[in-house]
């Protein structure tokens, strides 16, 4: 008879996990708005440096407080390797790697997307509190690896 309550209290716990998981994605995704990076599409990774725009990475003004960040991720860097941000600014950031696969991960955010080759990624952040975050490729990309790094600096205006 013990094993049948053992058996039944195992089994509502896990139930209970599970739904406590289900709660917890829901909270995340619907009310604090985390969600996975978006596929934006793909193009020939032989012809990113002549595709815009890929071919002209950097920051660009779409409208006031809106920056987009064009950035590749190539063997061993970052193309711009630093982006200057004003505080309180929304940043789109597109991204692809025309050789391998990299990571894109800036610290001290939510922002952490996989460069794919011919795959655009595509992610968005408002940076509110001025300073200075460090961006790694933290996906290992060969030899040159730990030299993979950019700076992303949010000053005042």
């Amino acid at each position: 008879m013990k094993v049948v309550v053992y058996e039944k209290v195992f089994l509502g716990v896990g139930i209970l996990c599970l739904v406590a998981c289900l709660a917890a994605l829901f909270y995340a995704s619907a009310v604090m708005g985390i969600h996975l990076p978006g596929r934006e599409g793909e193009l020939d990774p032989e012809e990113i440096a002549s595709t815009p725009p890929f071919d002209d990475p950097g920051l660009r003004r779409v409208a006031p407080k809106e920056y987009e960040a064009v950035v590749v991720g190539k063997v061993w860097q970052f193309d711009p390797r630093e982006i200057r941000v004003p505080v309180g600014s929304k940043v789109t950031f597109i991204a692809t790697s025309p050789d391998v696969i990299h990571g894109f991960h800036v610290q001290g955010t939510r922002i952490n997307m996989m460069l794919i080759p011919g795959q655009i990624s595509k992610t968005s952040y408002r940076f509110q509190i001025p300073g200075e975050h460090l961006i790694l490729c933290h996906e290992y990309c060969g030899f040159g690896h730990h030299l993979m790094y950019g700076n992303l600096i949010v000053e005042e205006e």
